[in-house]
């Protein structure tokens, strides 16, 4: 009789590590479901092939192994971590950080432009038509809503 309980308690381990990978094994029919989850016969497949690995020995890792090995790296819901991956998940914040420092650089520079050409109208330096439009544009308050000159007529009168 003790033979029958462990046949049971291996059967029962069995199924429990046949599910806990299943979970995490992704349906290349479905997409959205893991096997476990999915009716496609592609999934039943793939059960019944993680099942017939772990009756044969293979480890959990050998098993994920195999089956991304087979099937791409997409099957899994959780892929290894590498240097493709890596660029993929942090390329986003690589360009809004690029991004981000191009905008403060620009605001920098315009303001220490500013500040030169501020220096230079309290020493006597005559400003050139481009400075000039420039320290027009940050000094003007901004006109109400519907009553805005259009900026060739201020270049057009100022001109």
């Amino acid at each position: 009789m003790g033979s029958k309980e462990d046949d049971v308690k291996k059967a029962q381990i069995v199924d429990a590590r046949a599910r806990n990978i299943s979970h995490n094994v992704r349906c290349t029919e479905c997409g959205s479901q893991s096997i476990e989850d999915s009716q496609a016969d592609i999934a039943i497949l793939l059960r019944k092939l993680i099942r017939d690995e772990i009756q044969a020995g293979k480890t959990d890792k050998e098993i994920y192994k195999k089956l991304e090995d087979d099937y791409g790296e997409t099957v899994l819901y959780a892929p290894k971590f590498d240097m493709q991956t890596a660029a993929l998940w942090l390329s986003p914040l690589l360009v809004a950080g690029v991004a981000g420092g191009i905008w403060a650089y620009n605001k920098h520079r315009q303001k220490t432009n500013v500040h030169i050409m501020a220096l230079n109208l309290v020493r006597g330096v005559p400003l050139t038509p481009k400075e000039k439009e420039t320290m027009l544009e940050i000094l003007t308050p901004p006109a109400p809503e519907g009553a805005s000159p259009s900026s060739w007529w201020r270049r057009w009168r100022n001109g």
